[in-house]
């Protein structure tokens, strides 16, 4: 029994490494057609495409820390912090749409610098 718990919480922590591993990555290319959105004229769809991505990609992150949390007996703190990101992610998101950069862009950085911080205390 406490073998198979064991196996559930190394499971739960390695989907939780992915989500924040594939979080950070759609953060990254967000800054990529970014910069995409000024030098083509396709950029906009990119980076309209990939915001879809990156939300959904924080909803991963969230689903995972909750996996990891309950059956596996881990700490609450990765959920808080899903959750946290989740609503940095929708103000990213309103922000974009509103067409604010001087929120939008600094909180992009911010964001990026959060997820590369999760993955490597993960």
């Amino acid at each position: 029994m406490a073998t198979q718990a064991a196996a559930n919480a190394s499971r739960s922590a390695s989907f939780l490494r992915i989500a924040i591993a594939l979080q950070t990555l759609t953060i990254f290319l967000q800054a990529v057609s970014a910069g995409l959105l000024l030098t083509l004229p396709y950029g906009a769809t990119l980076h309209s495409v990939g915001a879809r991505v990156m939300y959904g990609a924080s909803m991963l992150y969230v689903l995972a820390a909750v996996l990891a949390w309950k059956p596996g007996g881990g700490s609450i703190r990765p959920v808080w912090q899903a959750c946290g990101f989740l609503v940095l992610a929708s103000v990213q998101v309103i922000s974009g749409i509103a067409h604010m950069p001087s929120v939008h862009l600094p909180l992009g950085v911010v964001m990026f610098g959060l997820s590369v911080l999760a993955l490597a205390r993960r």
